[in-house]
């Protein structure tokens, strides 16, 4: 950091004689700090930058911004905001209060959908426009999400809601009713990881409640204790495949986490979710967890569960892109499950009907996840 600041001060000129040529001597200690705190933009935010002597714009890391003054001339001016918001009526929690929320990369529903979270996340609320929120989910993503789909706490109502016996939704779709009978109207569709309060059960009926203070009744055959959910998960090999089948069928969806729909790496994040494994939103952000498996000589080393990635390798001084992610199933045929237009079998035998020469010519790497590798493992730990 020391010569970070004999950097500045050797080729910024006086505070008197900010210009252009100031700037761009100031701006690659700023991309400095954030290649050190902020790498990764979907998981974290540093957005600087300087005009003068003036330094404008966001971050949520307190330490980044300490990093940066510290290592610039004092004469600087701080006109940083941090996040996040906590202005008088601001709110810096929610949680999900319908079956699934959309989140976006920009607010408004014409922009790009990045992830999704479903009901009874909690999330981490960052700043406000107009109807939509800046959220970040357990998982650390950080996107956009409107209002209508979440429900804002402050830290007293956060709490309580976190205090209350809560029950997972175990089927692929379904819904809750208004009443204890399935031909009444209903309160909300639901699916597979859904998180609600649990009030009391009634017959074949769990009566539940939403974030929001809505009420409902669910099948009881269709809902668990989340406690017992969360007991009972063993991600073992056949539990993986079996989960992974259950998805079959489920149209690709861009952003896709859920039984709604679900893109590459949201296949994969629901399928060790189901087994009480949490891994990283996207493919480029798997790859970097769990235990390399040797598959130089064939494919002999893998076992049911590891996880495929897909991409363009480095070459020509340019670095490698993980743009695609499925999960091994073995057998005869060198079989893998993965969403590509629907959830689906492919195989890498030329000789198979499911061959897929695409995907087994950008054939990067396999990894074996362990419930050491993930973000949370959910028999141990909860953010419900």
């Amino acid at each position: 950091m020391t010569s970070l600041i004999l950097f500045v001060q050797a080729c910024s000129p006086s505070k008197q004689a900010a210009s252009a040529s100031h700037t761009s001597a100031v701006q690659p200690i700023i991309d400095s700090i954030r290649s050190i705190y902020a790498p990764d933009k979907r998981t974290a935010i540093f957005d600087v930058t300087v005009n003068g002597l003036t330094l404008s714009g966001e971050t949520d890391l307190p330490a980044a911004k300490t990093a940066l003054l510290q290592a610039l001339p004092k004469q600087y001016i701080d006109s940083i905001r941090t996040l996040p918001d906590t202005s008088p009526g601001a709110y810096t929690s929610a949680v999900v209060s319908i079956s699934v929320a959309n989140l976006r990369a920009k607010p408004g529903h014409p922009n790009e959908m990045v992830t999704q979270a479903t009901l009874g996340v909690p999330l981490k609320v960052l700043k406000k426009d107009r109807g939509w929120y800046l959220v970040q989910t357990p998982d650390r993503y950080i996107a956009w999400t409107e209002a209508g789909g979440i429900k804002p706490m402050n830290m007293a109502d956060a709490a309580q809601w976190q205090s209350l016996e809560k029950a997972i939704y175990i089927k692929p779709y379904g819904f809750a009713y208004t009443t204890e009978n399935t031909d009444s109207p209903t309160v909300s569709d639901l699916v597979y990881g859904d998180v609600v309060a649990f009030r009391q059960q009634q017959e074949n009926f769990y009566k539940i409640g939403f974030p929001d203070g809505r009420t409902a009744y669910i099948p009881a055959g269709e809902i668990t204790l989340y406690k017992d959910w969360a007991a009972s998960r063993q991600p073992t090999k056949d539990n993986l495949v079996n989960a992974a089948k259950k998805l079959m069928g489920v149209p690709y969806l861009w952003g896709g986490t859920s039984f709604k729909g679900v893109d590459c790496s949201g296949f994969t994040r629901t399928v060790y979710f189901m087994n009480g494994l949490v891994l990283p939103r996207d493919a480029s952000q798997q790859v970097n967890i769990g235990q390399e498996i040797e598959t130089k000589n064939g494919w002999q080393n893998l076992q049911a569960g590891d996880l495929l990635f897909f991409g363009t390798p480095a070459r020509d001084g340019r670095p490698e892109r993980v743009i695609h992610v499925g999960m091994w199933l073995g057998g005869e045929n060198n079989e893998f499950i993965q969403s590509a237009s629907k959830v689906q079998v492919s195989s890498f035998d030329p000789k198979a009907p499911n061959y897929d020469g695409g995907e087994l010519h950008r054939f990067l790497r396999a990894k074996r996840v362990t419930p050491k590798d993930v973000l949370y493992d959910l028999r141990t730990t909860t953010f419900y």
